[in-house]
C-alpha cells in the first residue's frame, strides 16, 4: 500500500524504556542478528505508512540505536514515565503533547511496541487501513486465544478442578464462539483519544494471526520468539 493512499500525517511511537529487569536491555538484546526494537523501526519504515518515526526513552544505548537504525529521538523521557508502572498510552500521550509544543500535528498516532519482532509491514498497512475505512477512534492487534476460555478451570487448593463454565464443557471446540487477546504489538489512536476522556469513542480491533504474536517479558520468551521467528521463516507464513 503506498503511503500517498493513505494519511500522509501519521506517527509511530515506539516506546522503549531501559530498566527491564527480567532481560536487562531487552528492547536492544540481540535477536536473530539485529538489536530487538530494530525490528520494529525497520518494519515501521518497510510499511511506508508513517511520515515520522520516533523512540521515546530514557535510556541513552537505546537512543543511539534507536537512530542507527532510522528512527529519531526528538527528546529524552522523563523519569517519572520510565517507572515499571507506567502504561504506553501516558508515554504515547507524551510524546504527541510534546511534539505538539514543538507545532507538529498528526492526525493518526500509532504506538508500535519495541518487542514485535515476527510483524511485518503488511499488517501495519492494513491495520491503518482499517482504522481508517471504520473511521476508528482506536484499533488495537489482537489474536484468538489458542484455548476456548469457555472450557477454563480453577483449582482448589489440593488440585481439585472446576469448570467456570460447567454448560460450556460438553460442547466441541467449533461450537464455542471464539474469544481474543490483546497481542501487545501496535495500537492506532485518533488524535482526540489524547485531548479528552470522552467514553464514546468507535473502537475496532484487528486480528494477527497467532504465529506473529509473542509477548518477551522472560529468558523463555526471548528464546521461543527466536524460535518462532525461524520457524515462520522456513515455513514461509504469511
Amino acid at each position: 500500500m503506498a503511503e500517498s493512499a493513505i494519511s500522509p500525517s501519521v506517527l509511530a511511537v515506539i516506546p522503549a524504556r531501559g530498566g527491564s529487569v527480567r532481560i536487562p536491555h531487552k528492547n536492544i538484546v540481540d535477536f536473530n542478528g539485529k538489536p530487538l526494537i530494530a525490528w520494529s523501526i525497520e518494519t515501521a519504515k518497510l510499511s511506508g505508512i508513517f511520515s515520522k518515526i520516533i523512540v521515546s526513552t530514557d535510556d541513552a544505548a537505546i537512543a543511539a540505536v534507536a537512530q542507527e537504525y532510522g528512527a529519531e529521538v526528538p527528546f529524552m523521557r522523563d523519569a517519572a514515565l520510565s517507572d515499571h508502572y507506567t502504561g504506553t498510552f501516558a508515554v504515547t500521550k507524551d510524546a504527541v503533547n510534546k511534539l505538539a509544543a514543538a507545532g507538529e500535528h498528526y492526525s493518526t498516532v500509532c504506538c508500535l511496541y519495541a518487542t514485535a519482532p515476527l510483524l511485518t509491514p503488511t499488517y501495519l498497512q492494513q491495520a491503518l487501513a482499517r482504522f481508517q475505512e471504520a473511521k476508528a477512534d482506536f484499533l488495537y492487534a489482537c489474536c484468538e486465544f489458542p484455548f476456548p476460555i469457555q472450557r477454563a478451570q480453577y483449582l482448589d487448593a489440593d488440585g481439585t478442578p472446576h469448570p467456570f463454565m460447567p454448560d460450556c464443557m460438553p460442547l466441541r471446540s467449533q461450537d464455542l464462539r471464539p474469544a481474543y487477546q490483546d497481542a501487545g504489538q501496535f495500537y492506532f489512536y485518533s488524535p482526540r483519544m489524547f485531548q479528552s476522556n470522552d467514553t464514546n469513542i468507535v473502537s475496532r480491533a484487528f486480528i494477527l494471526p497467532r504465529h506473529r504474536v509473542i509477548d518477551i517479558d522472560t529468558p523463555e520468551d526471548l528464546n521461543l520468539a527466536r524460535a518462532l521467528a525461524a520457524a515462520v521463516a522456513e515455513l514461509k507464513l504469511d
